[in-house]
């Protein structure tokens, strides 16, 4: 404790000003036309958080000075940018509901979402340790993508993004309405889940890569660049929902092709 890396720690700590920046920008979103571009606010601060994120431990790892301090704060602050932040904004994504019973179901979801979050972080702490190359595989989905999830949906809600688009945005937003709550129910229980998910920002900043690789991560960015904000939805929704569907179709294989267990002839004389 007397000898703390700086950079690393300013990343981390840089992670947690964009968390609480973006449920500062997400509180001022009233109902009007007038605050619909602080969904868009609150989301860009959202992924700066998690550019923030993946940097702290590639600098921890370049500087040698990867500790139990350095994950603890890491966790505390993902915390803030993960859990707290994208339910925040998934309230803001309810408040146009005028059954009231249906707003009720979204704050409830919201805590559940936080809840998670911070279950999905203390397991993290105590299954894995402080040297950043042993990450490579999570257990549940990581908190970083759940809350992509939530940020890509509040991005669709802006009316920046309709113009960038060309959807209509009444469109959107019943969309947006009705699967905000039940993709952030689904991705909650997700990250308490036992899904192994891979640790995509390691498979992008380290190493050598097969040329395969290099061309995925290319059209990546090609899909970015083209569709911008509906590229965000694909990306995280389909890094969130892929390996568990991967998961189950490869269990029902499994399950289909083991043989039959053998009679067994009963040789008890009658």
């Amino acid at each position: 404790m007397k000898k703390i890396a700086i950079i690393p720690t300013l990343l981390t700590l840089g992670n947690a000003v964009c968390g609480f920046a973006a449920v500062v920008y997400a509180a001022k979103i009233d109902g009007t036309a007038a605050t619909t571009n602080y969904f868009a606010f609150s989301a860009w601060l959202i992924f700066a958080a998690m550019i923030f994120d993946a940097l702290d431990g590639y600098a921890a790892r370049l500087s040698k000075t990867a500790s139990d301090f350095g994950g603890q704060l890491d966790s505390l602050c993902d915390a803030i940018s993960f859990g707290a932040a994208p339910a925040f904004v998934l309230l803001k994504l309810g408040q146009d509901w005028q059954n009231a019973v249906v707003r009720e179901a979204i704050a409830v979801i919201a805590a559940l979402y936080m809840v998670c979050a911070v279950l999905r972080l203390a397991r993290f702490n105590i299954q894995n340790s402080p040297d950043p190359l042993s990450h490579k595989r999570f257990k549940g989905l990581p908190s970083p993508g759940a809350a992509g999830c939530v940020a890509s949906l509040a991005l669709l809600r802006s009316d920046w993004a309709c113009e960038w688009t060309g959807l209509d945005p009444v469109f959107v937003n019943d969309v947006v309405h009705f699967v905000a709550p039940l993709g952030t129910l689904v991705v909650a229980l997700l990250m308490v889940s036992r899904v192994g998910y891979p640790h995509a920002t390691k498979q992008v900043l380290r190493g050598r890569r097969h040329f395969s690789q290099v061309v995925q991560l290319v059209l990546a960015v090609f899909l970015l660049v083209l569709l911008r904000e509906l590229s965000l939805v694909v990306l995280f929704w389909g890094y969130a929902l892929y390996f568990p569907a991967r998961y189950l179709v490869l269990q029902a294989l499994r399950d289909h092709t083991q043989p039959a267990p053998t009679p067994q002839l009963d040789d008890r004389p009658h």
